[in-house]
């Protein structure tokens, strides 16, 4: 016999993955909270895009988060060598249309503010630092430093790379680094070579540099380092990155003089190796908590988003609905391949475009100048291709108690984010 309450499930994050998931499961009808480690949503200053692939996910459930008005759509995506001389035009809008959508780039500030407007009133508890779980053939009860308690039938760790949840359910896990970690801001640019809707990639040895158009007269950029170009005692941040971009582009350096020091976030370059289990019993993760990846594909935010929209519609699904946690384990095989691949094809590009050797320099530079164009737009089409199948109707999403027997575990303390 089915129970008549929807479905009630608890997100652990309110971060990009957080909020997408809980939009998306209540659109189907799932009852969802949301809670937060931090004790205010404020999102860091920097930039990101979200690509065709998330657009397209996100539409299929009738989610529109005014990207148009909040960003910019990439009209053209060039990369080039340090001074500023083409090394090739990408057909990037090519494949665009082959996706079916645009891509846009923005702040995080305005996609989190586009993201608590389509959340409206969905219940977001700040200031909760989990502290464990324990699950039963009831669902799971979460428990919180401050005392606080939370059940529901199912748990959702959007926590994050430093994920708690995943932390608690497959233990510590080390990090993988790079030789190289991010500076980042955000300037207000007017410059002749930075045309609306620009994303301009630099490639220089063993640095990077990008500069991207969001819309609004300001411009996201990124500066790839060495992590031994670090700021050293006697100059700032600011003064460090000037110093070693001094020879690059005109328009590099004038992005870097644009932008206050304060305003210069440091960040490091890492993943994990991938995890092919993501969930036990009701607990499941979504976005970096499950798989995070390397920035170089842009797509850790589409990723997220896709991860949020398929376990919404997996859930609605007749077949899986009713058995809350086959639902679950269905949704991590429907990811698996899609987001195995994207880990593996962003460290694999971040370290051709990072080279600093020479001969590796000009395989880099030489591949992308003589991929045929067609070649070029079927390779970046298969990231920006939204590839899990057709849109669920939303439905409400009810529960059918379980007849499956699950072993409550005393969970240990759960680890803090930064």
């Amino acid at each position: 016999m089915v129970c008549e309450r929807p479905v009630r499930a608890l997100v652990i994050g309110a971060g990009i993955g957080g909020l997408t998931c809980a939009i998306a499961l209540r659109r189907v009808g799932v009852d969802v909270k949301v809670y937060e480690r931090a004790t205010e949503l404020r999102a860091a200053g920097s930039g990101l895009a979200v690509m065709s692939n998330a657009v397209t996910a996100l539409s299929g459930l009738g989610i529109d988060l005014c990207l148009d008005k909040r960003g910019q759509a990439v009209e053209s995506f060039r990369i080039m060598n340090r001074r500023g001389r083409r090394i090739r035009d990408l057909p990037f809008n090519d494949a665009c249309d082959r996706a079916g959508a645009p891509s846009y780039c923005l702040s995080r500030t305005a996609l989190q503010e586009a993201l608590l407007v389509e959340a409206g009133d969905c219940p977001i508890h700040l200031g909760a630092t989990a502290a464990g779980f324990e699950t039963a053939e009831t669902g799971v009860s979460v428990r919180f430093t401050d005392g606080r308690s939370a059940s529901g039938d199912i748990l959702i760790g959007a926590d994050g790379f430093n994920s708690a949840v995943r932390r608690h359910l497959f233990g510590p896990e080390p990090a993988r680094g790079t030789d190289h970690h991010f500076r980042l801001g955000i300037a207000e640019l007017r410059h002749p070579l930075l045309t609306t809707g620009a994303v301009r990639h630099y490639w220089g040895s063993g640095q990077r540099f990008g500069l991207i158009d969001i819309g609004h007269g300001r411009c996201y950029w990124w500066a790839a380092m060495s992590t031994s170009a670090g700021a050293s005692p006697a100059h700032g941040v600011k003064d460090s990155l000037g110093q070693a971009y001094e020879c690059w582009a005109d328009e590099v350096r004038a992005v870097i003089e644009a932008t206050p020091e304060q305003d210069i976030l440091t960040v490091p370059s890492h993943d994990r190796a991938f995890l092919e289990r993501w969930g036990d019993g009701p607990v499941t993760l979504i976005g970096d908590a499950a798989h995070p990846m390397l920035t170089t594909l842009a797509q850790g935010a589409g990723m997220a988003m896709e991860d949020a929209i398929v376990l919404a519609r997996t859930l609605a699904e007749p077949a899986t609905g009713h058995d809350l946690v086959a639902s679950l384990r269905t949704y991590e095989r429907r990811r698996r391949d899609r987001t195995r691949s994207m880990v593996a094809e962003s460290r694999r590009m971040s370290d051709l475009e990072q080279a600093a050797r020479p001969v590796r320099r000009l395989v880099r530079n030489g591949s992308f100048r003589l991929t045929p164009r067609r070649i070029l737009t079927r390779r970046i089409a298969q990231a920006l291709v939204f590839q899990d199948g057709p849109a669920a109707e939303p439905s409400n999403v009810q529960r059918e108690p379980s007849s499956r027997t699950q072993v409550t575990v005393p969970a240990p303390p759960l680890p803090e984010r930064p």
